[in-house]
């Protein structure tokens, strides 16, 4: 069986931020473990060699280290597992003693090295432990005095990945049909006059240029869609700037198939003018019985 080709090993102290670190591999779209034996890391390379995020970015392991023979295991665990094929990079969070004492202060928890020790005790034996690690590791990453978005940052530069741009999500839907449960705003667009009641327009849908011109006749739609357009170029940027990745923008109609389509085709090219990314989906647009 093939082994998933790549791997990023994420190690470090507790509380130095591997969960954070994790996470930002996953949302990159590595296939991701926490706290994995390290005996199991060969397996598991090769029970991923048919996953399709773990051959299209990799996998990404945070391994346990409490073990007393953490150390051999894990340089046994490497050796396998590039002995197979697959690239490793090893990724340390190295944190100050103060930072650390800080973290374990501020979350309550006790060290996880025994519960009758001192925090700077568990924190001096862990640091020990992981040494040898540390001073193996290609890539070397202080958390001491980092947020959580500029490890996020730092992370992908050591790896020499890009950021997903921000996007924003627009689509449109039929209230009939229940509402988007994810989305970040939602408008409603049954106070316009409805399309399906013109027997020329009701077999076409709001992507249509006839549909969208009856509507554009309309002073009201006018007038929402200028308050529309505005509303976004305020917020936009602001939820660009807060690290947020993307914002779902919710368009309804009765039925989901000409007001909220038309109303949401016209937000996206309006969205995409002020230089933002966007995506369009139009949920119930050729659901049968549409409004």
């Amino acid at each position: 069986m093939t082994s998933a080709a790549n791997c990023v090993i994420v190690l470090g102290l507790s509380a130095s931020g591997k969960t954070t670190a994790l996470r930002v591999l996953e949302d990159r779209g590595f296939f991701a473990v926490d706290n994995l034996p390290p005996v199991m890391l060969p397996s598991l390379m090769e029970v991923l060699g048919t996953n399709n995020a773990a051959l299209t970015w990799g996998v990404a392991v945070v391994p346990d280290t409490s073990g007393d023979k953490f150390k051999d295991e894990f340089e046994a665990a490497i050796s396998a597992v590039e002995h197979a094929g697959t690239r490793t990079h090893q990724i340390f969070l190295d944190t100050s003693d103060e930072a650390l004492v800080r973290r374990y202060e501020i979350t309550r928890r006790r060290h996880p090295f025994g519960e009758n020790i001192t925090t700077m005790e568990g924190i001096a034996r862990e640091r020990a432990r992981l040494t040898v690690l540390r001073e193996r590791a290609e890539t070397v990453i202080d958390t001491s005095d980092m947020a959580a978005g500029e490890l996020r940052a730092a992370i992908l530069a050591k790896l020499e990945m890009t950021e997903y741009p921000f996007t924003v999500i627009v689509s449109s839907f039929g209230f009939k049909n229940g509402l988007p449960r994810d989305c970040d705003y939602l408008f409603d667009m049954r106070f316009l006059p409805n399309p399906n009641y013109v027997p020329e327009l009701n077999p076409l849908s709001g992507r249509d240029a006839e549909v969208q011109n009856y509507l554009d006749k309309i002073p009201e739609k006018q007038e929402f869609m200028r308050r529309l357009v505005s509303l976004m170029k305020f917020i936009l940027k602001h939820y660009e700037n807060s690290g947020k990745k993307q914002l779902h923008v919710a368009i309804g109609c009765t039925g989901g198939r000409h007001r909220s389509v038309a109303i949401a085709e016209q937000l996206s090219k309006a969205v995409s003018d002020m230089g933002f990314r966007t995506a369009i989906n139009h949920r119930d647009i050729d659901l049968e019985g549409n409004l």
